[in-house]
């Protein structure tokens, strides 16, 4: 049985379908069952529950081999933070997966005269969807919170592989088209010059399956991302094109953000925090070549974000 934390995503959803697809007993745990019976109707298991609330895993972790958190709390309500879900949950949800363990099987005789002893005790995987450049210090505070998961979960203890991603193209894509209104011009956070290296979600979809069911990729970091990195720009562009607007690109000033970023914060913390994510987006170095990790695993897939000037979609 696999436990995917965070099956209700864009991301989670993709995973659990694939896992389905394969035949894999899959459990998902939600906070809002009623939102997610789409799934059970694909025959996987729905288990209430919060990585915020540590009393609401154990059940959720009963008969479970794998642990797939694909968790978020970039935007949200409810006291939805980086923080709150993206380290303190991720922390919550390791360690409850530590104390947990499943049934290996009998254990081997040492010879015909001993008898089988009891099933020996083995603690489920955890599979971590991370962000790559995660760091202590980094400018945006999901990073530093998918930084300190990492630490939490390979000091834990229990078995791990940690799948970190660039941007999800598909997101970025539904936010310009959402941006751009009837005008069909979409509006573009800062300068849009920075390049940043996009990937598909169904990309990193699989490599979290894949990581699922190869116990040799356990101890590592595994960097998905994209074949080329593209300016807000540039992608605003591909959207407005398809979209069949024309003209220039409308951009929200660099000043304009931090002084939302400031502002928001008490009565909008979200809103606030997403204002200084795109400042940081729009000028931090989010590029990333992935020969490298192509390399040391040729089975992740790298497919174009761009195709004859049509952004990927789905998903």
């Amino acid at each position: 049985m696999i436990l995917v934390a965070g099956g209700t995503g864009r991301l989670g959803r993709l995973v659990v379908s694939r896992l389905v697809l394969e035949g894999i007993p899959v459990r998902v745990l939600t906070r809002n069952p009623s939102a997610a019976m789409d799934l059970a109707a694909l025959g996987v298991e729905l288990v209430t529950g919060d990585v915020r609330d540590p009393a609401s895993l154990g059940p959720a972790l009963s008969g479970v081999g794998t642990v797939v958190s694909a968790i978020h709390g970039l935007a949200g309500q409810g006291g939805v933070t980086p923080a709150s879900i993206d380290r303190d949950g991720n922390r919550n949800l390791v360690a409850a997966t530590a104390a947990k363990s499943v049934r290996s099987g009998p254990s081997v005789p040492s010879g015909p005269s001993v008898p089988s002893g009891p099933s020996v005790p083995e603690a489920a995987a955890v599979i971590l969807m991370s962000v790559i450049d995660a760091s202590p210090d980094h400018p945006m505070e999901l990073f530093r919170m998918k930084w300190a998961a990492e630490q939490q979960l390979e000091s834990s203890g229990v078995p791990w592989t940690v799948i970190r991603s660039s941007a999800f193209v598909q997101t970025w894509d539904e936010l310009l088209r959402q941006s751009a209104g009837r005008s069909g011009s979409p509006r573009v956070f800062g300068r849009g010059d920075n390049p940043i290296n996009f990937v598909s979600v169904h990309d990193v979809a699989d490599a979290l399956v894949h990581a699922t069911q190869d116990p040799a990729l356990r101890g590592q970091r595994i960097d998905v991302g994209g074949p080329a990195n593209l300016t807000l720009n540039e992608l605003a562009r591909h959207v407005q094109e398809s979209l069949g607007g024309g003209g220039s690109l409308r951009h929200v000033p660099r000043s304009a953000l931090r002084a939302l970023g400031t502002i928001a914060r008490p009565f909008n913390p979200t809103l606030a925090r997403l204002a200084r994510t795109a400042v940081a987006m729009d000028s931090c170095d989010l590029s990333f070549d992935p020969a490298v990790s192509i390399r040391a695993h040729p089975w992740l897939s790298c497919s174009p974000v761009v195709t004859d000037g049509t952004l990927a979609r789905g998903g």
